[in-house]
């Protein structure tokens, strides 16, 4: 995506008249080594396609990266082993092809920080910029949808399992990064719901 590209999308944010519905989202999710930007290492990157309210199975993106680095306690989580005996490509060929599936579209994550950063560190690595594609994190949204009163006790994080269970979203594939990026499509797409049934809404209105 070019320069002018990016900050068109930008100025596009601030038109009253854009529409969730039509705007090409892509739903991400990592699973990694461990939580150290520096050190640790993406194993694998998911992501979905989420357009017209509807999350696009056929348009799914999976890769499997290769890599050194591992790390037995977080494996008993995501269960990608060192010796996964599928091939895999490089760090670089795998970033690359996700580029290519992510285009200019709007990311949405849960916790989008942790996966944004830890793909933009991989992308240093490889001689390649930093990610400029807007993101929209469901963990920051979902607050939006709770009623503030002092006798409802807020969290301060919410994680994709109190999603999950607010919504009633089937967990049978949770710590992989195509399933766990398949319940942040879902629970997006319950959270536009329930903001729409409070106010009208617009892609601006979900970044304020």
């Amino acid at each position: 995506m070019s320069l002018f590209n990016f900050w068109k999308k930008e100025e596009d944010l601030f038109d009253e008249n854009i529409s969730i519905e039509e705007t090409r989202f892509v739903v991400l999710d990592t699973e990694t080594t461990g939580f150290d930007y520096d050190n640790d290492r993406i194993l694998c990157i998911g992501a979905l396609v989420l357009q017209n309210g509807t999350i696009a199975i056929q348009d799914s993106f999976e890769v499997y990266i290769e890599q050194d680095h591992y790390d037995k306690s977080t494996a008993q989580i995501h269960g990608i082993l060192k010796a996964f005996v599928i091939q895999r490509p490089t760090e670089l060929e795998a970033l690359q092809q996700f580029l290519a599936f992510l285009g200019d579209s709007i990311i949405i994550a849960h916790h989008a920080v942790f996966d944004v950063t830890m793909i933009n560190k991989a992308l240093e690595r490889n001689g390649l910029p930093h990610l400029t594609n807007q993101r929209l994190d469901t963990a920051i949204l979902y607050k939006k949808t709770l009623i503030k009163s002092h006798l409802f006790e807020r969290k301060d994080h919410y994680t994709l399992d109190d999603l999950a269970d607010k919504f009633d979203i089937s967990k049978k594939d949770r710590h992989t990064a195509l399933g766990d990026a398949y319940i942040t499509a879902i629970a997006f797409l319950k959270i536009v719901k329930k903001l729409k049934e409070k106010k009208h809404i617009n892609l601006n209105s979900l970044f304020k």
